[in-house]
């Protein structure tokens, strides 16, 4: 996969053999392989190159980049080396420096298919998913055989809309790699399964060889889950939730003690002064818990000829930290949050806008979807005065379910708190408990909440509010949301190219009896009461 085509030099072969062995991922012999080549020859500019992909299969992100710039600096720009450092600015957040990183290795006319899907998924990564297509295509053709281009093919694919074409992708991926669980998983989530053609024996069969892996455990159980909620089989469905969930679940050691700090912390923001802050732009945040209908809204409100969807961007969170200047290993914890008292509110509004402006070209009316910017709420509104925050409700059941039942990114330990049920619903307690505060404290014409069940029931009314929330005209193709091209980068990629359903809707009545820890919770905590409930 790595490139070759590098000019020749006396080290040539012990550096192909370098790449040979970084490709088996034999570590230790391409180290020593670059050593050797480097004892020869301390300017050798692909050596540095080999070492940070070495590197940076080592998650030492900062690192690599350093190797790939001593790459660059001996050496002619190229494609490949600009390209992973700009894969490794996109693993630390930097979404600028990447994107210029991109577009200098895109100004470049790189052919090679492993630099081309590197480019897909930093452009896919920075939210820019139309430009990323291209690359993906372009990958998959130069090198056919290659599973895991297939499977960043279809997921591009997925996430325009394209699902039969991604399906074919993720097919062609299991063709090549049969033992890549991500398409296996992908497939049954983005195909309705029925009684008479779904692939649930095919699951179990898989489940038992990947039980020793939480990830592969976690991806084929929530495909069993899926594919019994289709065929109506809430008991099944959980009971396979709790077996997917169970490894990954010991293995991060969630503590829910630190989401506690965090709503805590949050809920003090509020004393934050509203006015000030960076003037003149205007920015609409749509935020709440995942899978609370924030995807829908967004495609509505994206729909207006003013409004641009930016997807789910962590600028805010990263600007915030950046000037905070906490040392703590997260980006959003207590401590960023405390010191946001001290943060000069109108240099966090300009560095965002910036940072938005620099990667995606947006200054106008945009939407920012990220559920979690819920919790910077207060901070927002104080660094960015014009803005406006929608924040999405659910029925305190179907969010705690809804929650539960997704399959969230591992790689994002903000959402580990839903690979246990009874913890979903502390977490949803404490969730509640903070958007009560903000919508007790914030000006009205500033943050508003709006509920899933009251969209659905009233499509046009909770459209026509919203927009004059946001000082924007009412249009009528806000309602045709169904027919809006643009990417979707969410679990609703799927659901959001539809006409308004209700089938999700008080969905929590059909697990209710394997729900009942977690309406217990919920019940203890004010969040719904024994009415609701159809047993004790």
């Amino acid at each position: 996969m790595l490139t070759k085509n590098w000019a020749s030099s006396p080290n040539r072969a012990l550096l192909d053999q370098a790449a040979e062995f970084l490709s088996r991922k034999e570590y230790q012999k391409a180290h020593a392989a670059c050593m050797e080549a480097l004892q020869r020859d301390p300017a050798e500019a692909r050596a540095f190159y080999l070492l940070g992909v070495l590197t940076a299969d080592h998650a030492n992100h900062a690192k690599a980049i350093d190797l790939f710039d001593r790459a660059l600096t001996l050496g002619p720009h190229r494609p490949d080396v600009l390209a992973q450092k700009a894969r490794n600015e996109m693993a630390l957040l930097r979404r600028d420096a990447a994107v210029r990183s991109a577009d200098a290795a895109t100004a470049l006319a790189p052919e090679d298919a492993f630099t081309l899907d590197t480019l897909g998924v930093v452009y896919s990564r920075a939210g820019l998913h139309d430009r990323s297509l291209d690359f993906y295509r372009r990958a998959t053709a130069t090198a056919p055989d290659i599973s895991a281009y297939q499977y960043n093919f279809g997921a591009a694919l997925q996430f325009a809309g394209q699902m039969d074409e991604a399906r074919t992708a993720y097919r062609r991926c299991l063709e090549l790699d049969p033992s890549d669980t991500r398409a296996l998983a992908a497939i049954v989530q983005i195909t309705k399964q029925t009684e008479t053609d779904n692939q649930i024996a095919e699951l179990e069969t898989v489940f038992p060889s990947v039980a020793d892996n939480a990830d592969d455990a976690l991806r084929i159980g929530h495909a069993l889950a899926k594919a019994h909620e289709d065929l109506n089989h809430p008991a099944e469905a959980m009971a396979w939730l709790a077996k997917a969930k169970a490894a990954k679940w010991a293995e991060v050691k969630h503590d829910a003690a630190f989401d506690d700090a965090i709503f805590a912390a949050a809920e003090k923001t509020t004393a934050l002064p509203t006015a000030g802050g960076h003037a003149g732009a205007r920015p609409i945040f749509i935020v709440g818990m995942p899978r609370t209908g924030t995807t829908l809204v967004d495609r509505i409100l994206s729909s207006h000829s003013e409004v641009t969807s930016a997807g789910e961007l962590a600028d805010f969170g990263i600007s915030l930290k950046q000037l905070a200047g906490t040392r703590s290993n997260y980006v959003l914890d207590v401590e960023t949050l405390q010191s946001a008292a001290q943060v000069d509110m109108p240099e966090l509004g300009r560095m965002y806008m910036q940072r938005v402006e620099a990667t995606l070209g947006l200054s106008g009316r945009f939407i920012d979807k990220l559920p979690l910017n819920a919790i910077y709420a207060p901070i927002i509104l104080a660094a960015l005065p014009e803005a406006r925050i929608i924040c999405l409700r659910r029925h305190p059941a179907d969010t705690v379910l809804s929650n539960y039942r997704q399959l969230f990114a591992t790689r994002f330990p903000y959402y580990d708190y839903a690979l246990n049920l009874e913890t979903t619903a502390h977490y949803y307690v404490g969730f509640d408990r903070m958007v009560r505060h903000f919508s007790a404290s914030l000006p009205a014409d500033r943050f508003t909440q709006v509920h899933y069940e009251d969209v659905v029931g009233d499509i046009e009314g909770q459209t026509r509010r919203l927009l004059d929330f946001c000082g924007l005209p009412f249009e009528v193709q806000c309602l045709d949301f169904h027919q809006n091209a643009a990417p979707v980068a969410t679990a609703s990629s799927a659901q959001v190219r539809e006409p308004l359903y209700t089938r999700a809707l008080a969905r929590w009545k059909r697990y209710e009896a394997d729900l009942a820890p977690a309406l217990d919770i919920l019940e203890a905590n004010g969040c719904i009461n024994s009415v609701e409930r159809s047993g004790p």
